[in-house]
């Protein structure tokens, strides 16, 4: 029977569910640790960052380091996607128990670096989420694509092609003990 993308999904979620607790400080340290690697390498100034549910990478620590020297935005849900806002406390508890920056009369339309949570990922390093194709839609607006990267706090990758064409196309996946580059993709982008 082959694999679909909701089957993966419903895997995937399960691994997460089950990840050790004991280790989630050295994992989440090992993530960070990776994830502000690539960012500094990247040398780019406005970053489209996550604010975490508790089964999702937690980036806190690379929010609040990168805040200091780049522009930071959050998503801000409306309707079935989301626009971006600046970075801003306090945050408010939302819709799916997501935490949210207020939301801004700014219509910010360019982003250098989007880091985004993934539930797993296919074989061509496109993204499997939660189901609501939020990050799809967004993705779909965006006048020129940012340099993505991908965050899991466990590894949940399938060499199989299971999504679809809407799909978002990760650069790269950061776990806690793995890093893929995506080789289909163009070289960084300056």
């Amino acid at each position: 029977m082959p694999l679909t993308k909701s089957k993966f999904r419903q895997k995937c979620l399960k691994k997460l569910a089950k990840a050790n607790n004991e280790r989630r400080y050295y994992t989440t340290y090992l993530s960070n640790r990776a994830l502000l690697r690539e960012i500094k390498s990247e040398k780019r100034k406005n970053i489209l960052f996550y604010y975490p549910l508790p089964n999702e990478a937690d980036i806190r620590k690379v929010l609040q380091i990168m805040r200091k020297k780049h522009n930071i935005y959050v998503p801000f849900m409306v309707g079935k996607s989301f626009k971006m806002v600046p970075f801003r406390l306090p945050l408010k508890k939302k819709k799916f128990g997501i935490f949210e920056a207020g939301n801004t009369l700014r219509d910010i339309k360019k982003i250098d670096i989007a880091i985004v949570p993934t539930v797993g990922v296919d074989g061509n390093l496109q993204r499997v989420g939660f189901g609501k194709g939020m990050y799809d839609r967004f993705f779909e607006k965006l006048q020129k694509r940012p340099y993505t990267i991908f965050i899991q706090p466990e590894l949940c990758y399938t060499k199989e092609k299971i999504c679809d064409a809407y799909d978002v196309t990760g650069d790269i996946l950061i776990t806690p003990t793995k890093k893929i580059i995506n080789k289909a993709m163009p070289k960084k982008r300056k």
